[in-house]
């Protein structure tokens, strides 16, 4: 189960964005019974990149045993 503040794991890639599946974002707020969740999407610098309403299914819970990857955002 997602709860506010989790951090998740964006499950496909949304160009519109610069985001690519993988990219690590926390849940601001979650909708009716863990439908949906809008996830904030920073830079390291800490500046917000999107705040997206996205389904269930578009992310996942960042599991102990990963590691964080860092990468440049497209302009």
């Amino acid at each position: 189960m997602i709860h506010e503040l989790d951090t998740v794991v964006l499950t496909h890639d949304i160009k519109g964005h610069g985001l690519k599946a993988g990219d690590i974002g926390a849940v601001v707020l979650c909708h009716g019974d863990g439908d949906a969740f809008e996830v904030e999407f920073v830079t390291g610098k800490g500046e917000t990149v999107a705040v997206l309403t996205l389904r269930a299914e578009e992310v996942r819970t960042m599991q102990a045993q990963e590691i964080l990857h860092a990468r440049e955002l497209a302009a």
